[in-house]
């Protein structure tokens, strides 16, 4: 039975680049997710194989994060029009160009009296809260917590010093982006026993929120394990009377952001543009107790 070819395109699928300005010490973040799709003469490729008109989808990841670096975004509909019109006018057997952008935006993290918030950043959009209330008819525990918290330090990290073997390939740095997504579980002291003050919960998750996101944008980072001890720390320190605090359980997926390699356009790449990749990913978990507390929060998988 015949058969003839019918619409087609091909491309590069959610590159994720993220472009940080450095205007002193304020850092701004574009964080984007881009897929392209190019159609047009393509005929060939299809019905003999032949790639002669074929643009290869890695070049499109390329000029991707190039553009990053040589004309900065403005906005995610400024750089897809300069993408779009780049591949159509340069590559002749290119007709059409669609590319779509998802835009992860991004909000300062205020630190009063200092100004590492410049460069301290949580992802727009709400955690998921969760809590877990245990009663045996006559004690109550409860845990409760947030999960999908997403926090970035643009600067203030450092990694190095590691121990190295035969399949190390990571470099030492001085100066990275710290990203994780917390999840966090914290275990009130309130046990429902007669004469204990009910904790004010509302209050107390505020305040919790706020503590994690306080240490994770002070703290200068030497390994995301510094980072987890100081967080579960300023919970339990800042937690007193009915809202006492005596345990907090933390897992952070370290999302790690990769500089791109520049060097092939005869770019230089001053810690301005990253590839951020999902998986796979170091996970850093830990638990800080109250002096004298026992652990009672389960591990989860």
């Amino acid at each position: 039975m015949p058969t003839m070819l019918g619409q087609n395109q091909y491309g590069k699928a959610e590159n994720r680049v993220v472009r940080v300005t450095r205007d002193g010490g304020t850092h701004h973040i574009k964080d984007l997710n881009v897929s392209v799709a190019l159609s047009g003469d393509m005929d060939d490729v299809h019905l003999s194989g032949s790639n002669a008109n074929v643009l290869p989808t890695d070049t499109t990841k390329n000029t991707v994060f190039a553009f990053a670096k040589e004309r900065g975004i403005d906005s995610a509909e400024a750089f897809g029009i300069e993408l779009a019109r780049h591949f159509v006018s340069s590559q002749q057997p290119i007709h059409r160009a669609r590319i779509r952008i998802e835009e992860h935006a991004w909000e300062r993290i205020p630190v009063a009296g200092r100004d590492r918030g410049e460069h301290s950043f949580v992802r727009k959009g709400q955690e998921t809260r969760t809590t877990e209330v245990s009663y045996d008819g006559e004690h109550w525990q409860v845990v409760s917590g947030l999960t999908g918290l997403v926090v970035l330090n643009s600067t203030d990290s450092e990694f190095w010093g590691f121990v190295k073997d035969g399949y190390t390939t990571l470099q030492e740095t001085r100066d990275r982006i710290l990203a994780t997504e917390v999840n966090a579980r914290w275990r009130f002291g309130w046990t429902g026993a007669a004469g204990q003050a009910e904790p004010g919960w509302e209050e107390s998750y505020a305040a919790v929120r706020g503590d994690l996101l306080g240490a994770f944008a002070e703290t200068y980072s030497l390994s995301l394990q510094q980072s987890l001890f100081a967080m579960g720390s300023r919970v339990i320190d800042n937690s007193a009377g009915p809202d006492a605090i005596d345990e907090v359980r933390l897992s952070l997926p370290n999302r790690h952001h990769f500089l791109a390699d520049l060097a092939p356009f005869g770019l230089t790449n001053d810690n301005e543009v990253y590839l951020a990749a999902d998986r796979p990913y170091g996970l850093i978990e830990g638990t800080v107790l109250r002096e004298g507390a026992d652990a009672r929060i389960p591990v989860t998988d």
